[in-house]
C-alpha cells in the first residue's frame, strides 16, 4: 500500500480515559506492547532509548530499516535518550523495565507513588531467572501445546506469536491494578513479572474456567495425548469451503433439528442433552451430508434464522475483508516508512462509541530534551478494605469464559462482585459431567463472588434490579449486540439513574456492524477471524486443531477490566462512568498485526528483509514427550553444536528425557522447553518457586481444586481471597437484605411469586 485513506475520527485527548498518566518505558521488543494500551487510553508513554535508538527499531521483519513490530508495537509514544531518566523518573507514575536494569528500590524511594513492572521471561525465579523464553516455548510450558493437534499426532505449535500477545495484556492489567491502588493510598509498587507467568494466565488458562462444552470437566483431568475435542465445536465440509457450528444449549439443538426438517432419527428428547448428542455416532454425519450442498454464506443465513451458531472458517485475508471488519474500521492504512503503508488495528477498546486506537506516529529517534505533558487533575478516592477494589461494587451479567473472567478479575481484587442469574437462563459453564452441584471449572471462575438468583423480566425484578444498579460501580456483560438494549440495561439507559455506572460490553464482534447481532463462541470467533485456518498441519486441508482451545477468552476479559480500570481513574477525574466495548474477533486479529502488515506490504510489490527465529516440536524419550527449541541466530546454533557433540539436533534430543533436554539447552543459553501437561504444572519447579498456584476447597466439591493464586509477584498486592463460588442464587436473600433492606417476609414472598430464587442446600450435621 502506497497511500493513506482519510483518517479515521480520533477521540480528543480529553475523551481518553488515562489521559495525563505517565508511563516511562525501558523495554524494547514484544514486551513494549504493554504499554501500547496505554497509549491508545491517553496516557503518555515515554520510551528511553540509546541516542542511535534502540535495538528494536530494525529487529525482526522490515522494510527499508524499518521493523513492522516497531511501528505497530509502539504507535502513539514518543522517545527520549537514557540521559533523560532521572528528569522523567521523579515525576513518572508508572514505569516498564527489564528485570535487572534499573534499581527499583531507589526509584520508589525516589518516588513513593510510582509503580514498577520488572519484566523478564521467567522472573525473578531462584533457579530460573537467567532461562531464556520464546513464544513456543512459552506454550509448551503453559501447558497450551499439550492441548493443540490431533489424537495421536505430534503436538501442533499454535498460529502467531499469542503466548507473548496474551501475556503483554496480563502485565498490562496488574500494572493497573497496581498503579490504582497507587492512587488509592499514595503508595507504589514494585512487580516481578514473568512472560512465562502471563502466558499461562492469559492466553488459556489450565486451571481456568473451560468453555461450556467440557461440560465442567477440567484440563487436568484430560486424556494423555491430545485429546479428541472436534466434536465438540464441529468443522464441515460445505460446497465452497468448511463451516463450523456450536450447538451447545438444548434451544440450540432444537434450532438445528427444526434446520434440517426434524428427521426422525434425532427426535428423541434425549438429543436436548449435550453429552447426548456428543455421544452420538450419527448425528454429525447427517449435518455434514445437510450442508454438503450449501455454499458458507448461505450455512451463516439460514443458521441465524434457526438460532443455530454457526460461522464460515475463512482465511485471513478473508476475514479482512469481511462487512464486519471494514465497517467497523478495525485497520488503518499506516505508515511503516515513508510512502509505504499497511493496514494496522485500531486499538481493541471503544470507550462511549468511540474507538480508542492509534494516538499518533511511532517515535522518531529520541530527543534530547523531552518534558511530560501536562498533568488532568486527579482526585484521589477512598477504599474500605486492604485489597485495591475493596468497596467497587460490581452487578456481574457475564456468561461462559470471557463473562466469568471480567468479574473474577475484579472480584479477587477485593471488589463486591455479585452475580446476576436465573434458572430460565442459565449459564452455560454451569452444565457439569463431574459429580456434585457445582462444576469444578465454574468453581475456579466464578470464585469470590456471590449469586443473585433473579427474574428481571419481571416488572417487579427489574425494579429491584434497577435499585441495585443505583448503588453499583460496574456493570458487566458479554451478550450479544442488542441485548442490553432489549433489557432497557444498556448505558444510556442506566446513567440517567447512576451518572457514575460504568458498562462492559464484550461481544463476539463488537456492538455496531452487521454482525453485531450474531451469535458468538470463542470457537466461531476464531474461525470467522482466520485464525482456525492457520491452526491446522502445513499442507493438510481438513486438520484443524483449535477444538478445545479457549482463546480469546481470557485475554479479551482482561481487555475489558484495562477498560474498566481506566474509567475508574477518569471518573476520579470528572465523576462520570461510561461504556467500555470489546470485540473478541478484533483483539484475536490485533494479535497478528505483524503479520497482516507484513503481508500487505509483500503484495504491493516491496521487498520485505529480516528472519524470524526457527522453532521446532522434537520427539524425545518416552512416549508421547516432546521439547521444543527455539533457534534465534547463529549464536544458537553454536551452542546447539557444542551440546550435541555433532550428533543432529533431533538425533540427540531423541535420546534425552524432554526435562534433562531442556535444562541443558537453558544452560547453553538457548531456548527450550519441555511440553507440559496441564496435570503436571502445579509440581513443575517453576510453578512451586512462584507459589504459582494454591489449592482451594469447595464446600460442594469432592475433592479440593488447584486455582492460580496471586496474578503477580508484588510487593503488596494481597493474595486473592478464597471465597468458594456460589450456587445458583445462593446469597439471593442475604442480597436484598444487605442491599435493599428487605424483610424476611417480602423476600419469601418475592421468592414464591418467582421473582427471586434462592438456593438452599441442606447440609449433614457432622459430630
Amino acid at each position: 500500500m502506497t497511500n493513506a485513506d482519510v483518517a479515521p475520527d480520533r477521540p480528543t485527548p480529553d475523551e481518553r480515559p488515562l489521559a495525563g498518566v505517565r508511563v516511562l518505558e525501558l523495554v524494547t521488543g514484544p514486551m513494549a506492547a504493554i504499554s501500547k494500551t496505554y497509549v491508545e487510553l491517553g496516557a503518555d508513554v515515554i520510551r528511553l532509548e540509546p541516542r542511535s535508538g534502540a535495538d528494536d527499531r530494525g529487529n525482526g521483519l522490515s522494510i527499508e530499516g524499518a521493523s513492522i513490530d516497531f511501528v505497530t508495537t509502539n504507535l502513539g509514544k514518543r522517545a527520549a535518550i537514557f540521559d533523560c531518566y532521572e528528569a522523567l523518573v521523579a515525576d513518572a507514575d508508572i514505569m516498564i523495565a527489564p528485570r535487572g536494569a534499573i534499581d527499583a528500590d531507589r526509584l520508589t524511594a525516589l518516588n513513593p507513588a510510582l509503580v514498577v513492572l520488572l519484566v523478564s521471561d521467567f522472573g525473578n525465579t531462584r533457579h530460573f531467572k537467567d532461562w531464556v523464553g520464546s513464544g513456543p516455548v512459552f506454550h509448551a510450558l503453559s501447558g497450551e501445546l499439550s492441548r493443540s493437534g490431533i489424537p495421536g499426532r505430534p503436538p501442533l505449535l499454535p498460529p502467531g506469536d499469542l503466548a507473548i500477545a496474551c501475556a503483554a495484556v496480563q502485565a498490562a492489567y496488574v500494572t493497573l491494578v497496581a498503579y490504582w491502588q497507587a492512587l488509592m493510598t499514595g503508595r507504589g509498587d514494585v512487580l516481578d513479572f514473568s512472560v512465562l507467568d502471563g502466558a499461562t494466565q492469559a492466553l488459556d488458562p489450565g486451571f481456568g474456567i473451560a468453555g461450556s462444552a467440557s461440560a465442567g470437566v477440567p484440563a487436568s483431568k484430560l486424556p494423555r495425548g491430545r485429546p479428541e475435542a472436534r466434536f465438540m465445536y464441529p468443522i464441515l465440509p460445505c460446497a465452497d469451503g468448511f463451516v463450523r457450528i456450536c450447538v451447545l444449549a438444548p434451544r440450540q439443538w432444537q434450532g438445528m433439528f427444526e434446520w434440517m426438517g426434524r428427521p426422525e432419527e434425532f427426535a428423541d428428547p434425549a438429543f436436548d442433552k449435550l453429552q447426548n448428542r456428543f455421544a452420538s455416532k450419527t448425528l454429525l454425519p447427517a449435518i455434514k451430508r445437510f450442508f454438503a450442498m450449501k455454499s458458507r454464506e448461505q450455512v451463516e443465513l439460514e443458521a441465524q434464522q434457526f438460532g443455530v451458531p454457526a460461522a464460515a472458517v475463512l482465511d485471513l485475508d478473508e476475514a479482512l475483508d469481511t462487512e464486519q471488519i471494514k465497517a467497523r474500521c478495525a485497520f488503518v492504512p499506516t505508515e511503516i516508512t515513508p510512502g509505504v503503508f499497511a493496514p494496522v488495528p485500531d486499538g481493541v477498546i471503544e470507550i462511549n462509541g468511540k474507538r480508542m486506537g492509534i494516538a499518533g506516529p511511532a517515535p522518531s529517534l529520541p530527543q534530547a530534551e523531552i518534558h511530560w505533558r501536562p498533568r488532568n487533575p486527579v482526585t484521589p478516592g477512598t477504599r474500605s478494605g486492604d485489597r485495591p477494589f475493596s468497596g467497587l461494587k460490581v452487578l456481574d451479567f457475564g456468561v461462559i469464559v470471557v463473562g466469568a473472567e471480567g468479574g473474577r478479575l475484579l472480584a479477587d481484587q477485593g471488589a463486591d462482585v455479585i452475580k446476576v442469574e436465573s434458572s430460565a437462563f442459565p449459564d452455560g459453564s454451569r452444565q457439569s459431567r463431574m459429580p456434585g452441584l457445582i462444576a469444578p471449572t465454574f468453581a475456579t471462575g466464578h470464585r469470590n463472588k456471590r449469586s443473585l438468583g433473579i427474574n428481571i423480566k419481571d416488572p417487579s425484578g427489574k425494579a429491584l434490579l434497577l435499585d441495585l444498579i443505583r448503588q453499583s460501580d460496574v456493570l458487566l456483560s458479554n451478550f450479544k449486540g442488542g441485548t442490553l438494549e432489549s433489557l432497557g440495561l444498556d448505558y444510556h439507559s442506566l446513567k440517567a439513574i447512576n451518572p457514575g455506572i460504568i458498562v462492559v460490553d464484550s461481544s463476539a464482534f463488537g456492538p455496531t456492524g452487521p454482525w453485531s447481532k450474531r451469535m458468538g463462541y470463542g470457537p466461531l470467533v476464531r474461525a470467522s477471524a482466520g485464525l482456525t485456518m492457520q491452526w491446522r498441519y502445513p499442507g493438510e486441508e481438513d486438520s484443524f486443531s483449535d477444538a478445545i482451545t479457549v482463546y480469546p477468552d481470557h485475554v479479551a476479559g482482561r481487555i475489558g477490566v484495562i477498560g474498566v480500570i481506566a474509567m475508574l481513574v477518569r471518573r476520579l477525574r470528572t465523576g462520570f462512568g461510561g461504556q467500555v466495548s470489546v470485540s473478541q474477533a478484533e483483539v484475536m486479529l490485533s494479535h497478528l498485526a505483524t503479520r497482516i502488515a507484513a503481508e500487505a506490504i509483500s503484495r504491493a510489490g516491496c521487498t520485505l528483509e529480516g528472519d524470524a527465529p526457527q522453532s521446532d516440536v522434537y520427539p524425545c524419550a518416552g512416549d508421547d514427550e516432546w521439547c521444543v527449541v527455539t533457534i534465534r541466530n547463529a549464536t544458537d546454533q553454536q551452542a546447539v553444536a557444542r551440546l550435541t557433540g555433532g550428533l543432529s539436533l533431533s538425533d540427540w534430543l531423541a535420546k534425552q528425557t524432554p526435562q534433562d533436554a531442556m535444562v541443558a539447552l537453558q544452560a547453553a543459553g538457548v531456548p527450550a522447553g519441555a511440553m507440559l501437561r496441564v496435570s503436571q504444572l502445579p509440581k513443575f519447579d517453576y510453578f512451586v518457586e512462584r507459589g504459582f498456584f494454591r489449592t482451594e476447597v469447595h464446600p460442594h466439591l469432592s475433592e479440593p481444586i488447584t486455582v492460580e493464586d496471586a496474578p503477580v509477584v508484588a510487593m503488596h498486592l494481597p493474595a486473592p481471597p478464597d471465597l468458594p463460588a456460589p450456587l445458583l442464587g445462593e446469597h439471593t436473600a442475604q442480597l436484598m437484605r444487605e442491599k435493599l433492606g428487605l424483610g424476611n417476609a417480602a423476600i419469601t414472598s418475592l421468592i414464591e411469586a418467582g421473582i427471586l430464587e434462592q438456593i438452599v442446600v441442606l447440609r449433614e450435621e457432622t459430630s
